[in-house]
């Protein structure tokens, strides 16, 4: 079947209602945004949901693919211990990723019983609108060279469209956490710059891809962000097809860019 959807999305704890408290109705812009998604994924029919993250077990500089049956989310490290919910693994996905990447790529497998809350809150977050989801858990090493997670998306793309199942992808990741003075970061007049750039990049699906390669990495750096890999592999997966860019919200409430952005497919 083919990838029927996939989009950027952001991870913040303060999504979640429990967590957030207060500050929750600060980022009204982005729950909108997660529940459009959410609507989107089910209208499609959507049967796995691949998760990018960049904050799993992976090596530095590696990939790990979570090859556990089942995973649960465990987000007590924000104060917040929901009922168990355990999310079913597409194993044949990750039999067939594990059997085709691992040659090709610093991948290693895992058996993690708990998600990373890089996967954990987009899943906390759409699991409603999926009640029979089966999850695929991805993380990039924050060492792993936005070039390799290109590659690494690019080689997705054709395993996906070989297998049965209605798959959606989504990277996580947030940009700048520099962006004001009480950023989590501290403050960088870089931060802005590279979530300028990074917006302006993907409204240009034609040059997107190569844009995304030339992007200053000590920008990168500097502005301390956590989504360049996971975006690196959603525009590998979608090079050579047609999308749409779709900013569906941009917050920087709390210092951190939190960008919820949709590849609108063709």
């Amino acid at each position: 079947m083919p990838l029927i959807k996939a989009c950027l999305l952001p991870h913040s704890p303060l999504l979640i209602p429990e967590i957030g408290r207060a500050n929750y109705a600060f980022l009204k812009k982005t729950v909108a945004a997660y529940q459009g998604i959410g609507q989107d994924l089910s209208a499609l029919n959507t049967e796995v949901l691949l998760i990018i993250s960049p904050h799993g077990q992976a090596p530095d500089q590696g990939i790990a693919l979570n090859m556990s049956p089942e995973m649960e989310i465990d987000l007590k490290e924000f104060g917040f211990i929901p009922a168990r919910t355990v999310f079913h693994n597409s194993t044949g996905l990750s039999d067939s990723l594990a059997n085709n990447l691992a040659e090709k790529f610093p991948l290693s497998l895992s058996a993690e019983k708990f998600l990373d809350y890089g996967t954990a809150i987009p899943a906390w977050l759409l699991r409603d609108s999926l009640p029979n989801l089966k999850i695929i858990s991805i993380s990039f090493g924050q060492e792993l060279g936005p070039n390799i997670a290109f590659g690494f998306g690019q080689a997705l793309a054709p395993i996906i469209e070989a297998g049965e199942k209605r798959i959606a992808v989504i990277a996580s990741g947030d940009l700048s956490h520099r962006l004001k003075r009480k950023s989590p970061g501290g403050y960088s007049p870089k931060g802005a710059k590279f979530d300028n750039r990074i917006i302006e990049i993907l409204n240009d699906p034609a040059s997107a891809s190569q844009e995304i390669d030339k992007l200053d990495k000590n920008l990168a750096v500097a502005a301390g962000e956590c989504g360049l890999r996971p975006l690196a592999a959603i525009l590998g997966l979608l090079e050579g097809r047609t999308w749409q860019p779709e900013v569906l919200a941009y917050q920087t409430d709390f210092g951190i860019g939190y960008l919820s952005f949709d590849f609108k497919l063709g």
